[in-house]
């Protein structure tokens, strides 16, 4: 099992302090509305930009907006399991993981550290679309938008599961897969918005 948090945690409530700075530590928390309504915004701009300022069929552009939401949830899991979930053998590797995830498993709770602070948000969102725009040129406008929809989708899902009860449907899975993945084993369930690539790529929870 890879390790993540800190073993010496009595418990999974409060929250870590991750700066002495009081500025920077204030910085490091955001309320998730926030990164998922500027997410929806430029994607909207996005959006808006294909639609009057080039000659992609709206049909097309539609397609990319799927292609990109697909592309998200793919990346989502990878950078979830490979990234997230690094072996620490190094003092670096062990302060970037605990930085970036391992304190979200030591205080699940805490929900001012559940999204990226806005700054960094923003960054991401603006070498998305240079990136974009490098490999794609005009399409990147459809695309990024769906991009951006499956990382705000991510987010909120990510918050609900957190901070609510699980519903009595089918969205159950969610709640009960990201339980298994901070409780029980961390391992399995590296989708939080789909269990689609869990699915076929083998990580899903083993039923008891």
């Amino acid at each position: 099992m890879k390790k993540i948090g800190r073993l010496d945690k009595p418990d999974n409530n409060g929250s870590a302090q991750m700066f002495q700075n009081p500025v920077l530590e204030k910085l490091s928390r955001t309320h998730i509305s926030i990164p998922i309504v500027m997410f929806m915004v430029i994607g909207s701009v996005s959006f808006y930009y294909g639609v009057t300022t080039t000659t992609i069929p709206l049909i097309v552009g539609l397609g990319m907006v799927l292609i990109g939401l697909l592309a998200f949830t793919l990346v989502e899991y990878l950078m979830h399991k490979y990234f997230f979930h690094m072996i620490p053998n190094t003092k670096l590797k062990d302060k970037l993981q605990y930085s970036v995830h391992g304190v979200h498993h030591d205080y699940p709770k805490d929900k001012d550290r559940l999204a990226m602070p806005p700054f960094i948000s923003g960054l991401y969102a603006c070498i998305f679309y240079f990136v974009f725009t490098f490999f794609m040129g005009d399409y990147a406008l459809y695309f990024l938008p769906g991009f951006l929809m499956g990382y705000a989708l991510y987010l909120g899902v990510h918050y609900i599961v957190h901070a609510y009860q699980p519903p009595k449907n089918f969205l159950k899975i969610l709640w009960v897969n990201h339980a298994i993945h901070h409780y029980k084993d961390p391992d399995v369930a590296f989708g939080v918005s789909s269990p689609l690539w869990d699915i076929l790529l083998g990580t899903m929870p083993k039923k008891d």
